[in-house]
């Protein structure tokens, strides 16, 4: 990268981090502190679980979708002005969600919400990739944004219970418009434009990505890990709230042990990831999750729902998703840093994709109040991941055939 743009990101480390963790913490954020108001959203709202149901899955959907505009965008006209633009209508459309009982205004605004989220997301990790792809801090702040996210589901989901307990339901998104508010003011004049200079892409580079066959490994491992983490938080209220009689402060409180199992596993997780390497990470996070499906599928079968049937097989699932989202961007990106923005909008997109699409008709088809979806799709995606796994590793085994050189003789 050229030098004047590494000089004039000058951030320490600890301060960059206070600086871009904002805008990643609320995309999720956004997901997270909602769902312990889901079930009441249907009276609320006067409509369907289906229709709340989406007020999830659009929003994982646009999340994803969104970057394939804002990412080759930031490689066009800087990652600054995505990320501010972003902030802004995430902001907005937080403050006018929590100003509407309207079902079809609350969905549309969910979507504004996603968008803004999306385009925020894509110029954070973007600037990641412009300042520190070649600084040994890189792995520093993977790691730690992997372990502040998974506070965000621990934490999250107690904010919205109490907050929907004291001061209802409509403080929930006032809340997320003051954070990004306050995040965007900070970054207003300490976000400094990272985008390389020079000229501009002309076109949108997706075909080497696509062709890429780590770029679509890592992403299908990214897609199992963050996908079934978004089933079971789509049919954790169902179960444990609708079925297992917990209230929204228990429920918070149980759903948060499966995020601090993602946060015990990070505080070791380094270690591992460097003894085995991306590829034995990630296969190892994809085993786990068969595990943790295994066990969810004798509970849901000889059992009834509870913390210990439903819960406690999460924890290995957890500790999957940590030591597979620990390389999946590494992965899948590593190759692609003159076109970052557009590389990291496309893993967010097809992960975003296949989360939503796949993740949705499963929990539609398979009945949202138990634990089938999360077994069906924590299977069919560790499964697929591995193939992939098995796939590349023996592309990476197979000798090659250098053309011979004209006047040099061949054996």
């Amino acid at each position: 990268m050229p030098v004047s743009r590494s000089l004039s990101w000058n951030h320490s480390v600890p301060a960059a981090l206070l600086l871009m963790a904002p805008f990643d913490l609320l995309a999720s954020l956004a997901m997270d502190i909602y769902l312990p108001v889901v079930p009441a959203m249907t009276g609320v709202l006067g409509t369907t679980p289906s229709i709340v149901q989406l007020t999830l899955s659009l929003y994982m959907a646009v999340l994803g979708l969104g970057q394939m505009v804002f990412g080759p965008l930031s490689d066009r006209i800087g990652r600054r002005p995505v990320l501010l633009a972003g902030a802004v209508l995430f902001a907005a459309a937080s403050f006018l969600l929590a100003a509407t009982s309207d079902a079809a205004t609350f969905v549309g605004l969910r979507l504004l919400q996603a968008v803004g989220a999306s385009a925020a997301l894509v110029a954070t990790f973007a600037t990641v990739r412009d300042v520190y792809a070649e600084r040994p801090e890189s792995a520093t702040l993977y790691s730690t944004f992997s372990a502040m996210l998974a506070f965000v589901p621990a934490l999250g989901p107690i904010a919205g219970a109490l907050l929907a307990r004291h001061f209802g339901w409509r403080a929930i998104f006032i809340t997320l418009g003051i954070l990004a508010v306050a995040a965007t003011l900070n970054a207003l004049p300490r976000w400094r434009e990272t985008r390389p200079p020079g000229e501009a892409p002309r076109g949108i580079t997706f075909r080497p990505i696509l062709g890429n066959a780590a770029f679509w490994t890592y992403t299908l491992g990214f897609s199992a890990a963050m996908g079934s983490f978004f089933v079971f938080f789509s049919t954790a209220p169902r179960v444990l709230i609708g079925r297992a009689g917990f209230s929204e402060l228990g429920f918070s409180l149980a759903f948060a042990t499966a995020a601090l199992a993602m946060i015990l596993t990070t505080r070791f997780a380094r270690h591992f990831v460097a003894k085995w390497g991306r590829a034995g990470s990630l296969t190892r996070g994809m085993l786990l999750l068969l595990l943790g499906a295994a066990l969810l599928a004798t509970g849901q079968r000889f059992s009834t729902p509870s913390f210990w049937t439903f819960i406690a097989p999460m924890w290995v699932i957890a500790a999957g998703i940590v030591f597979a989202a620990s390389v999946t961007a590494n992965g899948a990106l590593q190759a692609f840093g003159d076109v970052a923005g557009t590389a990291v909008a496309l893993y967010f997109c097809i992960q975003s994709l296949i989360v939503g699409v796949v993740g949705t008709l499963l929990v539609v088809l398979l009945d949202g109040d138990t634990a089938w979806p999360l077994v069906a799709y924590a299977s069919l995606m560790a499964l697929v991941t591995l193939m992939a796994l098995r796939h590349l590793h023996s592309q990476d085994r197979q000798p090659s055939h250098p053309q011979p050189v004209s006047g040099t003789p061949t054996e």
